[in-house]
């Protein structure tokens, strides 16, 4: 069990370093693009609705207490939604529809012209997301999303796409929620700024 352990800790260790080492050789572009639409966005008076199934869906309610709440510092609250919440509306979806439609339902009432459609998928190739941010797209929003496999349908769909390949799917995650740490703090920054600017 220690040995276990000590491996799967190394592996954390191990995936972050190659990440800073892809994005000294890329450049951070996907962080700081997303960063910068959503302050946009947000400055202009859009929403931000994320997607995800299972643990990306744990991560879609994580980042909008991130915005709505706080990350670090003290500003006004910026208006972030989870689609992922609303068992109600999830079931009845689901139930009426088919799980397929559970998000793009939601974004058929709710996204328009100027939000952020933040969607979440290490495979890239859930169905319900990629509908939703198809039609997301189509009514002129902005689709960010945050993947684990290269070249994917999903990437292929976004605007602004984060993949952190890797051949676990743990991994990916984790590395999706350094990313969205970085990008909730570079937000809340500027509207921090922001608020002290005379």
């Amino acid at each position: 069990m220690d040995e276990s352990i000590k491996k799967q800790i190394t592996e954390v260790i191990e995936t972050h370093r190659k990440l800073l080492a892809e994005l000294e050789v890329s450049g951070i572009e996907p962080i700081a693009a997303a960063a910068d639409a959503i302050q946009k966005a947000l400055r202009q008076g859009g929403r931000i609705y994320i997607c995800g199934n299972g643990g990306s869906a744990a991560d879609a309610q994580h980042i909008a207490s991130e915005l709505v709440g706080r990350f670090e510092s003290e500003r006004k609250a910026l208006p972030a939604i989870a689609l992922t919440t609303d068992t109600s509306i999830i079931t009845s979806i689901s139930n009426d529809y088919g799980y397929e439609d559970v998000f793009v339902r939601q974004v058929e009432a709710l996204v328009k012209e100027g939000d952020i459609f933040w969607c979440i998928s290490t495979s890239g190739t859930s169905v319900n997301v990629i509908k939703a941010a198809e039609l997301a797209k189509e009514k002129g929003a902005c689709v960010l999303a945050f993947t684990g496999r290269a070249n994917s349908k999903l990437q292929q769909t976004a605007d602004i796409c984060f993949c952190a390949e890797n051949k676990s799917t743990a991994r990916s995650q984790e590395i999706h929620q350094l990313a969205y740490h970085i990008i909730c703090k570079l937000v809340e920054q500027s509207f921090v700024l922001r608020a002290s600017s005379p």
